[in-house]
């Protein structure tokens, strides 16, 4: 089978991402306590998203508006791009990232970029380190209503560069990568940077898993072959 498509995480995957997620999800779960969500429902171990999710319930039980969440959202994402507009400013790719862009390139594969960062970031980073020009679609969260797990990151991305899941790689160094490509049914590809292990990976979908990006070209040759 022939691999057409590749679409990367962006944080742990291609970059090298110093975020501060204690701090960042402190000051989240601050803000959120600070409007009256309960600090007993907010877990300071949990993404931002998770705490938004449980801020959303509580504010529709106050019999507030949608449009009072929605301001709520919009200040919680504002202090996650502060932390990540940060982190962007001192971040560096992961070893062989330009190279095997180039590669698959190269091998006229076209590819994409799903982030849970902010457009602002992702564009910094891109644009900083001059590989913008690869991608054919980037969707960051501002562009969707959902984020990974949930699939729509990925459908807006397999949608704009026109190609099946079954024939595309999702390439990420994190569990909902590898969710999301297996609830697609697209090729999952775990990358172990730290942020999940191994075993993590494998058993949330990786049907693949690399250590190095330059692996990349190698395996879609492999699938191709077999």
């Amino acid at each position: 089978m022939a691999i057409e498509a590749v679409i990367f995480d962006l944080d742990g995957t291609l970059a090298h991402f110093n975020l501060d997620y204690k701090a960042l999800r402190s000051e989240v779960r601050g803000y959120l306590m600070s409007i009256g969500v309960p600090a007993s429902i907010l877990d300071v171990n949990e993404s931002i998203f998770e705490m938004l999710k449980k801020a959303e319930i509580f504010v529709k039980n106050s019999s507030k508006s949608a449009k009072a969440f929605e301001e709520v959202r919009t200040q919680a994402l504002t202090i996650a791009e502060k932390y990540e507009m940060e982190a962007a400013s001192t971040t560096s790719l992961l070893t062989g990232a330009v190279e095997t862009l180039k590669d698959l390139q190269k091998m006229n594969v076209k590819m994409g970029l799903c982030t849970i960062s902010s457009e602002k970031a992702a564009n910094y980073i891109l644009q900083r380190f001059k590989i913008d020009g690869f991608f054919k679609v980037v969707v960051p969260r501002d562009k969707v209503t959902y984020v990974k797990p949930h699939t729509e990151q990925f459908e807006v991305a397999l949608k704009t560069l026109g190609v099946r899941p079954k024939a595309t790689l999702i390439v990420g160094d994190s569990v909902v990568d590898m969710q999301s490509a297996k609830e697609l049914k697209a090729v999952a590809v775990g990358l172990p940077t730290g942020l999940s292990t191994t075993e993590q990976l494998m058993v949330n979908g990786a049907n693949y898993i690399i250590t190095s990006l330059t692996d990349l070209p190698v395996l879609i040759k492999k699938i191709k072959e077999d």
